[in-house]
């Protein structure tokens, strides 16, 4: 390493361009001499933060380069990977701070990476929204080419789990609300993550979170095997989720289950799948299988905060949340609920100890709820004693719209519905319509009891697989095996 005195110090300092003739002459000016030790004469500059530790370092050890890309002068580096390294920077001209992402010297003479880089630059530029790491600026020299993004003051999420080793409900929800939100953004505009883990969401100061690093969405083109032997591999779980699941790759709802992971790793503490940098133990599909329910490392969770997990980190993609919207709308009202600080279904009858002795063996309906629509009285009774003696709980209302609003107010209400048009009549097949209709509940079963010569009713319902109508008089029966079937189905929400 070069020896260095004061003077010839300032001299490369000033020929670097890192401080100005007048800046220089200020700090001399304030020591009284030049004739001076080295170390006093750089204990001023960092005093008077004219340098910073990382500059004067790099100016020290005779580095020539580094010190500025394009107009903007690099402070000091906040991170570094495989790939690339991110340093905090400030415009020369309008003092804006940003970050500045620049490739790693090793891969600047292989044009695969380069490309990637760039790619992942360009397609960062299209994404403008507030829960994503905004890109301002690219530059596509291929000899030394980076990005200017936006700078977060904050952390990552991991470093934020790290430091409180569990992360409250309400932060984690409206952490996870914003995540969702850049996921819902970037889905719409036809970009994929293809990296969602908790080091690509950033926690600023305010709160927010944001989303970061979009690079494996440039990926998307690429086969399996180019993206695991990438040098950085982050793509190797999402690899072997779709593998794994028999869906081509880049899926989106890759996405939504990797999203559920870091909800999950928020409010346990603990990774769901398996941290191993062995690629064949991550391809490994078994590591999908073996993951604890979140209600077994934390046995307090709520219930809605169980359900989102369990839907959107679904092993069988079909299942899963099938839009990052849908997560959102979940999340949303989980916030919802957990603000008015009320347990949904308060006022539902519960399933006594006595009651559930008198389960038949095959016990289908212990752990689901059902909504029953009714409003006859006696309809009502008999409906509700016939559920609770295979295990149900069960929920009662007479109003249509009520059961609407609390279907889409509140977080799972009940597993299935029944409506009932015996005396509601139009007004139950209205609403047992709008369940299937909305983005929202579309995916709860539904039964709609309609009374065999009620034919334009019967005419105007909107059935499906999940979406079932009897006849009445009723067959307690067939009402009995039609909840069976349909909640065995919707059972694939679970992780599995």
């Amino acid at each position: 390493m070069k020896v260095w005195n004061a003077e010839d110090l300032s001299q490369r300092i000033f020929d670097l361009r890192l401080l100005d003739q007048r800046q220089l002459e200020s700090v001399w000016s304030e020591i009284g001499t030049r004739d001076v030790d080295l170390e006093v004469f750089t204990s001023r500059l960092l005093n008077k933060s004219l340098l910073t530790n990382f500059q004067l370092d790099k100016v020290v050890k005779d580095h020539r380069e580094g010190f500025f890309y394009g107009n903007y002068r690099v402070l000091y580096m906040v991170g570094a990977g495989t790939f690339a390294r991110v340093f905090r920077a400030v415009h020369t001209k309008t003092n804006r701070v940003v970050a500045v992402k620049v490739l790693r010297r090793r891969y600047r003479n292989e044009p695969e990476q380069v490309a990637l880089f760039l790619r992942e630059a360009h397609m960062g530029q299209k994404l403008v929204h507030p829960n994503i790491v905004r890109v301002h600026d690219v530059s596509d020299d291929v000899r030394a080419p980076y990005m200017v993004m936006e700078f977060v003051e904050g952390q990552t999420a991991r470093e934020f789990l790290k430091v409180r080793k569990q992360i409250d409900i309400a932060t984690a929800v409206n952490l996870m609300i914003d995540v969702a939100s850049g996921l819902d953004y970037a889905r719409k505009m036809g970009i994929t993550h293809r990296d969602m883990k908790l080091s690509n969401v950033m926690v600023a100061s305010n709160g927010k979170a944001k989303l970061v690093d979009f690079g494996l969405a440039t990926m998307s083109e690429a086969s399996d095997d180019k993206l695991l032997a990438a040098p950085n591999a982050r793509s190797i779980d999402y690899v072997a989720l779709e593998r794994g699941t028999n869906v081509k790759k880049n899926d989106h709802r890759s996405d939504i289950y990797f999203a559920g992971c870091v909800f999950y790793h928020m409010l346990t503490g603990v990774a769901p799948l398996v941290e191993t940098r062995d690629r064949l133990v991550r391809m490994n599909i078994t590591r999908f299988s073996e993951i604890k329910p979140a209600n077994a490392i934390v046995p307090d969770l709520p219930v809605p905060l169980l359900s989102v997990i369990n839907h959107a980190m679904c092993f069988r993609p079909e299942n899963r949340y099938q839009e990052p919207e849908e997560l959102l709308a979940d999340l949303k009202r989980v916030k919802f609920v957990l603000d008015k600080d009320e347990t949904p279904g308060a006022e539902a009858e519960e399933t006594s100890p006595d009651q559930v002795k008198g389960v038949n063996e095959a016990g289908e309906g212990i752990g689901k709820t059902v909504m029953v629509v009714e409003s006859n009285i006696e309809m009502q009774n008999m409906l509700r004693e016939q559920l609770k003696k295979r295990g149900y709980r069960v929920l009662i209302t007479n109003t249509p719209d009520r059961a609407i609003e609390r279907f889409e107010n509140e977080i799972r209400i009940a597993d299935c519905a029944v409506f009932s048009a015996q005396d509601l009549g139009a007004r139950a097949v209205q609403a047992f319509n709008q369940l299937g209709q909305s983005e929202i509940t579309r995916d709860i079963p539904a039964l709609l009891l309609v009374d065999q010569r009620q034919k334009e009713l019967a005419n105007a319902a909107e059935t499906n697989k999940h979406r079932l109508m009897l006849p009445m008089p009723l067959k307690i029966k067939d009402l009995l095996q039609s909840l069976f079937k349909l909640l065995r189905k919707n059972d694939g929400r679970l992780v599995t």
